[in-house]
């Protein structure tokens, strides 16, 4: 029963309020009743039909974060780039994912103090991939007063001004969202130094940017082929990294080209870069 006060001081005002009640209360007879046609009830089987089918064919992630002692992680973040799928490792260093579509990804894990990994994995339909990832500890420890939103906003004034030195070629967000490209390839191939090619005889093949001033081969096949270092937020990519594996382009703040050794900031050095360097950054709160 619903209680309305009536604190007017008119008749009138009273037995409105009292009206407005009483039709507030619908009797169950005259309630309108739902009707499902026949057509309607096939939908909704085949819909449930098909959910069931289709989760007889998802995988399942299930792995281990450790250090270089092997202890176990707790609360890494482990993430599939291009979605929003993330989860962090419990106090015995394990993750799970459930009800992943079967396909390629690149996963990226995290820890505060620890250097960042990332890998390039296949999931199976209707199976369980087993991962093992170690994490360095880090000698550069993150400043715990600044926020996320910051430190990414941080690295991006350092973009700024890696393209206000000249050294390399810079796609900005202004462009990214003029060109309004599918890809994030699409950008790399208008660079006079990448050749942008697809890899069929790798493990993982697909789009990859190779070096035309490293000798590239433009089929993207044997000795020639000279793969460019590919970076996502400054975490390293494995060599002959597919580029449709990156994030969408609206997800992305800007691109930095290296052509060359010589060329290439100190941030974004290593072993070997002879073949030049690609290096991505996501937009605040990818």
């Amino acid at each position: 029963m619903l209680h309305i006060p009536i604190f007017s001081r008119s008749p009138l005002h009273r037995l409105l309020l009292v009206a407005a009640a009483s039709a507030l209360v619908v009797p169950s007879a005259v309630r309108a009743q739902v009707k499902t046609s026949v057509l309607d009830r096939a939908k909704q089987d085949a819909t449930r039909r098909d959910a069931v089918i289709n989760a007889d064919r998802f995988g399942v992630i299930d792995g281990v974060v450790t250090d270089t002692l092997d202890q176990p992680l707790t609360s890494a973040e482990v993430a599939v780039v291009g979605t929003t799928a993330r989860v962090v490792t419990g106090e015995n260093g394990r993750f799970r994912m459930l009800q992943v579509p079967p396909g390629q990804y690149l996963l990226v894990v995290r820890r505060i103090g620890f250097a960042p990994a990332s890998g390039i994995i296949e999931v199976p339909a209707a199976d369980t991939l087993r991962l093992a990832y170690t994490l360095t500890r880090s000698s550069a420890m993150l400043d715990t007063v600044k926020t996320f939103e910051r430190r990414v906003s941080l690295r991006m004034v350092e973009f700024e001004q890696r393209r206000a030195q000249g050294a390399g070629q810079f796609v900005t967000r202004e462009e990214i969202e003029r060109r309004g490209s599918l890809q994030v390839y699409d950008f790399l191939r208008n660079m006079r130094t990448i050749e942008v090619s697809r890899i069929t005889d790798q493990m993982f093949g697909g789009m990859v940017a190779l070096s035309r001033r490293e000798a590239g081969s433009v089929l993207g096949e044997g000795a020639g082929a000279c793969p460019m270092q590919v970076f996502l937020d400054g975490i390293v990519l494995p060599r002959f990294f597919n580029l449709e594996l990156l994030p969408p382009p609206k997800q992305i703040a800007g691109i930095e080209v290296y052509s060359g050794a010589a060329s290439i900031p100190p941030q974004f050095g290593g072993p070997d870069r002879r073949c030049g360097v690609v290096a991505v950054w996501t937009r605040d709160g990818n």
